[in-house]
C-alpha cells in the first residue's frame, strides 16, 4: 500500500535512511570535524601560568615559603658570581643591553608598524592587549610581592624598578613572542623563529644572573610570563586557522581549506550529507568578501563518476566582520536596509539555506540547497549548494535579449514576492547555456523597503548595460516596468548603494551608463540615502563615547610603548 503525502514513513525504513543516504549522526560525546582549542602547547603555557600564579598565592599567604625561594635563590646567585671574569663581564654587560627599554620598544613599535603596514588589524591589537596586559599585571605582582635585589652578591649593572618579577625579561619576552605569532608564517619558520626567541630570552636571562641585575626565580617567572601571555592570547584570540598570517594577496576572510580544516570538510560531509568529496578548490576569491567559496569535487553515480558542488565556508570572524559593517552602515546612513546583525555563525549560514530554499519555491533560478554542514560546533558552518558547472559570469559573457529580458523578469518576480536581492553585481549572476543563474544569495531581505527594491532595478539594469548598452536596456525594461518605476529606480542608485564591484566595473567602461539611464527616465528628485532616527544617534554617541576611552587608556599607559 502506498503512504500518501504528510504520512510517516514505516518504522524500518526510517532506521535505514540515514545508512542507505550514506550520513551518519554524530554521537553524544563524539569529537566534532574540527574540534577548537588551545593545542598542546598553548595549554602547557596556561597551566604554566597558573603555576606561577599559584606559587605567587602561596609565597604571598605562607612567609616561609618566600624564605625557601630566597634561600635557593642565594645558593645559585652565589654559584654564578663564582665564574665572573673581566672579558665574560663585557660580553655580560653588552648582551643586557638586549633587555633595555629602548631595545624593546623597537621592537614593539617596529611590530605594530609592520602590523599596520600589512593591515592585519586582528593581530596587531592582540599584540597591543598583550603587552598592556603584561605590563599592568607585571607591575602589580612587583607590588605585591615587594623583593628586595640580591643582598650577598655584587652588583655590576644598573637597574630601575621591583626584582620580582624581571618586567625587562617579562617584557622582552611577550615582545619577541607576539613579534612572532603575528609576523611570521605558521609551521617551519615560526617553529625556528620560536627557537631562535627562546635561545634569545635565555641567553639574556643568564646575563642578568650573571650581573646579579635578578634572581633566579624572578628572572624565570618574568621571562615564562610574558611568553605564555603572549601565546596564550593569539592562540586564543587569534588562532592561525582563522587569522593566518600570509604575505600572499588574498582576502582575509578567506580561510585555509588544507590540512586539518581540509580534513574536517572531507570527514563532515561524508557524515553528514552521505557525499564523499574527492577534491577541494577555493574559487571567485576576488569577487568574495563574506565568505570561503569552495568546488567540492564530489564521487557521483554509475552513469557519471564525478561531479561538481559548491559551497561557502563561514567562522566567527565572519559574523563578527558583518556585525562591524551593520554597524558602519548604521553609523553613516541610518538604516540603508535590514542593518540587524547576526548573533552567531550558525544563524549566519542558516538565513542563507533558508534564502536558497526561498528564492527555490518562487522560481528564481538559483543553485539547489543540499544543506548545512557542521565543521566546529558554533565556530565553523559550511552551505553546499549546486555547483552551475560550465556557467561564466555575465561580465565575461555574450549576453543577448533572452538574457536581458531573464534579468529584468528576475527583478518583477522579486518585486511581486516581496523580495530583494540587496546584492546585485556581476559576481553573483552567472549566465550557462543562455541563459541567467544567480547565486550568493545571503543579503536577501524578506519585504523590504520600496528604496530598497528600487536599486536592486537599477543595478541589475548596469549590469546589463556593461555588456550591452544603456538604450538596449532601457528599451527592454520598458515592457516590464513603467517609467515612473525606472525614474524611482535610478532616483534611488547613489553612491554606496551599488555594491563596490559594480561601482568599479562601471567607472572602469567610461561610458557615463547611470548618467544615460537618468537622461532616459522622466525627471525625478533624487531619493536620499541617509536615514536620521533615534537608533543612529545613539549608536554614534555610544561608538564615540568608546573611542574616547579606549583613546584615554591608551594614552594613560603610553609609558608601555613610549
Amino acid at each position: 500500500m502506498e503512504s500518501t503525502r504528510g504520512e510517516t514513513p514505516p518504522i524500518e525504513q526510517q532506521r535505514r535512511a540515514p545508512r542507505a543516504s550514506g550520513a551518519r549522526r554524530r554521537p553524544s560525546g563524539e569529537a566534532p570535524p574540527l574540534p577548537h582549542g588551545l593545542g598542546k602547547t598553548g595549554t602547557f603555557w596556561l597551566l604554566v601560568i597558573g603555576y606561577f600564579v599559584t606559587v605567587l598565592i602561596g609565597v604571598l599567604i605562607f612567609p616561609s615559603a618566600a624564605r625557601l625561594f630566597e634561600r635557593f635563590d642565594s645558593m645559585r646567585m652565589r654559584w654564578i658570581a663564582s665564574f665572573r671574569v673581566g672579558w665574560l663581564t663585557h660580553v655580560m654587560l653588552w648582551i643586557n643591553t638586549l633587555s633595555s627599554r629602548w631595545v624593546i620598544r623597537v621592537i614593539r613599535w617596529g611590530t605594530i608598524l609592520a602590523l599596520i603596514a600589512f593591515k592585519r588589524w586582528r593581530q596587531l591589537w592582540v599584540f597591543i592587549g598583550a603587552v598592556m596586559f603584561l605590563e599592568i599585571a607585571a607591575y602589580q605582582i612587583s607590588l605585591s610581592m615587594a623583593r628586595p635585589r640580591p643582598l650577598d652578591v655584587t652588583i655590576l649593572a644598573g637597574w630601575n624598578g621591583y626584582s620580582m618579577p624581571s618586567r625587562p625579561l617579562a617584557g622582552l619576552a611577550v615582545s619577541l613572542v607576539g613579534a612572532t605569532y603575528s609576523l611570521v608564517v605558521a609551521g617551519r619558520p615560526r617553529y625556528r623563529t620560536k627557537w631562535a626567541v627562546a635561545i634569545v630570552v635565555a641567553i639574556v636571562v643568564f646575563a642578568r644572573l650573571y650581573l646579579a641585575i635578578d634572581q633566579p626565580t624572578s628572572a624565570g617567572f618574568g621571562a615564562v610570563f610574558g611568553a605564555a601571555i603572549a601565546i596564550v592570547a593569539f592562540r586564543w584570540f587569534c588562532p592561525n586557522d582563522v587569522f593566518p598570517v600570509s604575505y600572499r594577496r588574498g582576502k582575509s576572510a578567506h580561510l585555509d581549506v588544507g590540512g586539518a580544516r581540509g580534513a574536517a570538510i572531507v570527514a563532515a560531509v561524508s557524515d553528514q550529507l552521505g557525499l564523499e568529496v574527492l577534491d577541494i578548490k577555493p574559487v571567485g576569491l576576488e569577487g568574495s568578501g563574506g565568505s570561503t567559496p569552495l568546488r567540492l569535487r564530489v564521487k557521483g553515480s554509475d552513469d557519471r563518476p564525478e561531479r561538481y558542488l559548491f559551497a561557502k565556508l563561514y567562522a566567527r570572524s565572519h559574523v563578527r566582520a558583518d556585525r562591524w559593517y551593520k554597524l558602519g552602515r548604521s553609523i553613516l546612513y541610518g538604516a540603508l536596509e535590514d542593518e540587524t546583525p547576526f548573533k552567531t555563525v550558525r544563524r549566519f549560514v542558516e538565513y542563507e539555506d533558508y534564502t536558497l530554499r526561498l528564492l527555490n519555491d518562487v522560481g528564481i533560478p538559483t543553485p539547489e540547497p543540499y544543506g548545512v554542514v557542521e565543521i566546529t560546533p558554533e565556530r565553523e558552518y559550511m552551505i553546499v549548494m549546486e555547483f552551475f558547472d560550465g556557467a561564466v559570469e555575465i561580465g565575461d559573457a555574450e549576453i543577448d535579449d533572452t538574457v536581458i529580458d531573464e534579468g529584468l523578469g528576475l527583478i518583477r518576480r522579486m518585486w511581486e514576492t516581496g523580495l530583494a536581492h540587496r546584492d546585485v553585481k556581476p559576481a553573483n549572476l552567472m549566465v550557462r547555456d543562455g541563459h541567467l543563474k544567480v547565486i550568493d544569495v545571503f543579503f536577501v531581505q524578506v519585504r523590504p523597503s520600496p528604496w530598497r527594491q528600487a536599486v536592486d532595478l537599477a543595478n541589475m539594469m548596469m549590469v546589463l548595460a556593461l555588456r550591452t548598452d544603456a538604450d538596449r536596456v532601457y528599451r527592454r525594461a520598458l515592457l516590464l516596468f513603467s517609467e515612473d518605476e525606472l525614474a524611482e529606480a535610478f532616483a534611488a542608485a547613489r553612491g554606496v548603494a551599488s555594491p563596490t564591484q559594480l561601482r568599479t566595473m562601471m567607472k572602469q567602461d567610461g561610458r557615463g551608463i547611470l548618467e544615460r539611464f537618468r537622461e532616459l527616465a522622466p525627471a525625478r528628485r533624487p531619493v536620499s540615502i541617509q536615514r536620521w532616527s533615534v537608533r543612529r544617534i545613539a549608536l554614534t554617541a555610544g561608538v564615540a563615547a568608546l573611542a574616547l576611552l579606549a583613546i584615554s587608556l591608551l594614552i594613560s599607559n603610553w609609558a608601555v610603548f613610549a
